[in-house]
């Protein structure tokens, strides 16, 4: 089926604020230059429940997104407030299927005691990670890059919400082909997601180099999870 014209989807997975569920479609929007929507709903979540951790297994919940989701969602994105696991860690904050078509972020460990438009604006920063692994960029070492694994809500305030050059370039070609099967715009994006500091190419490492070491990505092919902790 054709799906010209695409979007983004945002989708509510159990009790998540309509503000932040707006913001996050608003800043997607605005970063990747695809409409983002917030649309279809996974309000009963207990299919991913695990009784014994009293926590819910993000990978089931990625693949039932992909099976529900409209054929116009070019991209999925779930938001949901409850804790996420996969089997090897003992909770990620967020998962994506690495190239494919949907990914999940967790408000559960990442909202504090902060103020609600920087909450806001961390949230938004986990929408763009996730989503550009479904891009197939993988983890980068740069602190600063949106791409960066981060372990807890501090460095996830500390990078910023762009792609450095190398990892800009990654996403360029994916998004490209993209963008000529789903007849997307192309421009919006090269100018949000580039990172204004434009450093040189010689500052940025090769991209097998720019994993972490602890990365959970190198465990597991074909997922990418983020700010997990270690079973």
């Amino acid at each position: 089926m054709s799906r010209a014209g695409g979007h983004i989807a945002v989708c509510p997975a159990g009790k998540v604020e309509p503000a932040l569920l707006a913001a996050i479609a608003g800043g997607v929007s605005e970063r990747f230059g695809i409409e983002a929507v917030v649309s279809m709903e996974l309000s009963d979540l207990m299919f991913a429940h695990n009784k014994e951790r009293n926590q819910y297994h993000s990978t089931a919940i990625l693949e039932k997104l992909s099976e529900t989701a409209p054929p116009s969602a070019v991209k999925v994105i779930a938001v949901t407030h409850v804790d996420l696991f996969i089997p090897i860690l003992t909770y990620v904050h967020g998962e994506a299927q690495l190239g494919g078509r949907s990914c999940i972020i967790s408000t559960f460990r990442l909202k504090g005691d902060e103020r609600q438009e920087d909450y806001i604006e961390r949230m938004k920063k986990e929408a763009v990670h996730e989503l550009c692994h479904t891009f197939d960029l993988r983890h980068c070492k740069d602190p600063t890059c949106v791409m960066h694994f981060c372990r807890n809500a501090k460095e996830v305030d500390r990078r910023s919400d762009a792609l450095c050059r190398y990892c800009f370039l990654m996403f360029e070609d994916k998004f490209r082909r993209l963008a000529a099967k789903e007849d997307l715009g192309l421009q919006t994006a090269r100018r949000s997601l580039k990172d204004a500091d434009d450093r040189p190419m010689e500052k940025v490492t090769p991209l097998r180099e720019n994993l972490e070491e602890e990365d959970p990505m190198e465990r597991n092919p074909g997922i990418v999870v983020d700010q997990g902790s270690k079973a």
